[in-house]
This record gives structure tokens, sequence and C-alpha cells, in this order.
């Protein structure tokens, strides 16, 4: 933690330019790669620098860590004004959040990689997925029409979310796809009715 600094000092600009230099880094050469002289050298800044604002390598890989969560938290948490109930209502919801979760990962690709492939710590972040999405299926009374589908809600939903981290690599951080486009057949392919096949 930083003593004595005020916000826009060369102070602050330095501990910026740490966090932007370790990102790209640990993302284009992993965490057990990269060590702290790496990041020192690219910011341009001195070893003792570094020790001002971070206490270790961990210290700051935990940061980048927790600021892609804050981001994606935000993006997960976020209450619409009113809650339209039924499949209708839950599946517009679902479309909203994923696409605005698909803008910050192309906005910050880099800390994706991190915070959603890498670390230790992302299989929270997935976890918190599954459970906001069961929420959201709970908070939209669509429990009962997704037992119909004669698959457990659990599965769906682990499913989903697995096709969203295949997904987020194969065609949004490729740039083969739009997040709207990716967020609408993602959706529907997993919760819309009329798409299952009653066996």
């Amino acid at each position: 933690m930083t003593r004595g600094r005020k916000i826009n000092s060369n102070g602050e600009r330095s501990k910026q330019l740490l966090l932007e230099k370790a990102v790209e880094l640990f993302s284009e050469k992993g965490y057990h790669n990269t060590k702290i002289s790496d990041i020192v050298k690219a910011a341009n800044v001195t070893q003792p620098t570094f020790y001002l604002y971070f206490e270790s390598k961990d210290s700051l890989y935990n940061d980048l860590n927790r600021r892609f969560q804050r981001g994606f938290d935000e993006i997960m948490s976020k209450q619409a004004e009113e809650v339209v109930k039924g499949l209708e209502g839950f599946v517009t919801m679902l479309k909203q959040k994923i696409q605005m979760l698909f803008v910050y990962i192309i906005e910050n690709p880099k800390l994706t990689k991190i915070g959603l492939f890498e670390s230790e710590q992302s299989f929270l972040v997935k976890s918190q997925l599954t459970q906001q999405l069961i929420y959201l299926i709970h908070l939209h009374d669509c429990d009962d029409v997704l037992q119909s589908y004669r698959v457990e809600i659990n599965v769906v939903v682990d499913s989903f979310v697995g096709s969203l981290e295949r997904l987020i690599l194969t065609n949004l951080l490729e740039q083969k796809r739009l997040p709207c486009e990716l967020a609408r057949d993602l959706v529907h392919l997993y919760f819309l009715r009329e798409n299952k096949v009653n066996l």
C-alpha cells in the first residue's frame, strides 16, 4: 500500500505502469515464467519502486485477479429495474448480461486470460457464474420450465458455463464473432424451449 502519495502523482503513474506491464507479461509468459525483474524492466522503474506498491509477485498477481473479478462481479450482480418473470424474461436478461461480459472481455483480453483461464482463482469466477445463473433462473421463476427439458438444471448451467468459456477462447478473443451475436447464439442454444427436442 502506498504511503504519502497523492493521486495522479508520479508514484501512482508508476504503480499503474507496473500493473499494465505485469498484465502483458503474465498473459504472454505465464505466472511462473514472469519475474519481478522482467516487470520492473518493462515498466522502466526500479525494484524498490515495485516494493512500494506490492509485497511480492504473488500479491501483484492477486491484485490483477481481483481487478478482473470486480469487473466480472459488477456485470453479473447488476439488477434490472424490473424483473420479467418466465423464460422469456430470463433469456432477455441473460443475453444482456452475457453480452456485457463479452464486451468487458474484449476490452480486457489480457486480464481475462489471467483471471478467467490461468490463475488458481479462475475456478471461483466460473463457480460464481454458475451460482448467478441458478439465481437468475429462480428469480425469473423458470425452474419448472427448465425441468421440462428432462435434464437437471445444474447440468444445463455447468454445460452453459463450459461452452461460454470455450467460445470466449475460440470465437470472442479471436474476434470471429461480435459479442451480441455470440451471446444470442449461446443463450438460445441452451435456454430457448423451441430448440429442445422431446425424447
